[in-house]
């Protein structure tokens, strides 16, 4: 379903929109619970064909279930090590990448111009952003598609992958609906047996040194807040434990972190130009518990906006490095899932955007020091396996008070 449309989106809220209904409630119901960090806004539309959010199309197996730990864990034998110090600009370097795992030659070609990057720029990390394996997610911890849809095509980019799940490695029954995010532990399990794949469960943190961080990662799972039907495991329903324990630990993490620089990363952005449009309008919806990402778009603007420097995300085919607003509290949305598939090439809503790309292949490379946080984003020419930078990014301050000055 990252393919097609489900039906033509609609407009999302402008930001001067935005604000001028900050205090505009839902018709009927109860006011949105808010932080009062952003401010808060409703005001949905009914749209015909909610009901796919509100019924399950079948009862899914439901294993037992443990809560996801913060914890990291170590990854496969010989695993590639993290960075430990910054390189010789005093950067950590990462590549970023999203919506990669097809197997086609789109994917080997990103790979291979990112992989000559990376060697320029000696990165010391990789991100990937969900749908990690097309269409339907692994069938097991030791499915092939593991090696044709990301060892392969990735060898020689021999570094650490943080690694988050997207929705079609969550398929229920329908390809990319989320329907099973069971399946999610598929790919965490995968992770003991690799030496690039890192996904020590299905949310985790990385700090980065993990001593004295100047930068930290939050990895979080987007996938029961947004899928196509609703979750028939309670464990997975948008008020059940496990997301409720991932917020809880989300935004507990966000403040005790230490780190200068903080950046989340997740399948489903939070704004978005692209067709998919953004959270608590996902595909023209906006009712529903599922489908429209309502609840994500609370989490986003509740627990990150304000308090992480960028958000990361794929699911729009797309290269989008969005400006930081007062919607935002000053967060920067980056949506990076074009290094495999493409979109229609038309920017379809309106969020003010440093550079977007609607057209083509590409990656981008995160660069942080104490000084600054660059994002540089190239796009590929798939023929000739060659990346062109077309953008690069740089902010100097730290949205959240600055952590202790590093060098």
């Amino acid at each position: 379903m990252c393919e097609d449309e489900l039906i033509p989106p609609q407009a999302d809220m402008t930001e001067q929109e935005w604000l001028r209904a900050g205090s505009a409630t839902t018709a009927g119901g109860p006011p949105m619970r808010t932080t009062g960090r952003v401010p808060q806004w409703v005001n949905r539309r009914t749209l015909l064909g909610g009901a796919m959010a509100g019924a399950a199309l079948a009862v899914l197996p439901s294993p037992a279930q443990s809560p996801a730990s913060a914890e990291p864990r170590l990854g496969g034998p010989g695993a590639f090590p993290f960075p430990e110090h910054p390189d010789g600009k005093g950067e950590f370097a990462a590549l970023v990448t999203g919506d990669a795992g097809t197997g086609d030659e789109a994917q080997y070609a990103v790979a291979a111009a990112a992989r000559d990057i990376c060697k320029a720029e000696g990165i010391g990390l990789a991100v990937g952003l969900g749908d990690n394996i097309y269409e339907n997610g692994p069938e097991s911890a030791h499915d092939e598609e593991f090696q044709d849809k990301f060892e392969k095509p990735n060898s020689g980019i021999d570094v650490p992958w943080l690694m988050v799940l997207g929705n079609h490695d969550c398929s229920g029954l329908i390809p990319g609906s989320g329907g099973d995010p069971s399946r999610g532990d598929r790919e965490v399990a995968y992770a003991a047996t690799s030496r690039r794949w890192y996904m020590p469960d299905r949310y985790y943190s990385v700090p980065l040194p993990a001593a004295d961080p100047l930068v930290e990662f939050f990895a979080i799972d987007t996938i029961p807040w947004s899928s196509y039907v609703a979750q028939l495991d309670p464990h997975y329903r948008w008020d059940g434990p496990y997301m409720r324990e991932q917020r809880s630990w989300l935004e507990g993490a966000l403040r005790a972190s230490r780190a200068r620089w903080k950046v989340v990363i997740g399948h489903h952005p939070y704004l978005n130009n692209g067709k998919h449009g953004s959270a608590g309008s996902y595909d023209g919806f906006e009712i529903g518990n599922y489908t429209s990402g309502v609840h994500l778009q609370d989490m986003y603007e509740n627990v990150v906006c304000g308090r992480a420097d960028l958000i990361l995300s794929g699911h729009d085919h797309t290269l989008q490095i969005l400006e930081p607003t007062a919607r935002t509290g000053g967060t920067r949305q980056v949506v990076c899932g074009a290094s495999a598939k493409t979109e229609d090439g038309t920017a379809h809503f309106g969020h003010a955007a440093a550079w977007q790309n609607f057209s083509d292949h590409g990656f981008m490379v995160l660069k942080v020091s104490g000084a600054r946080l660059t994002i540089d984003a190239y796009t590929v020419d798939v023929p000739t396996r060659k990346a062109t930078l077309r953008h690069r990014a740089r902010q100097t301050r730290p949205v959240a008070a600055a952590a202790p000055a590093h060098a």
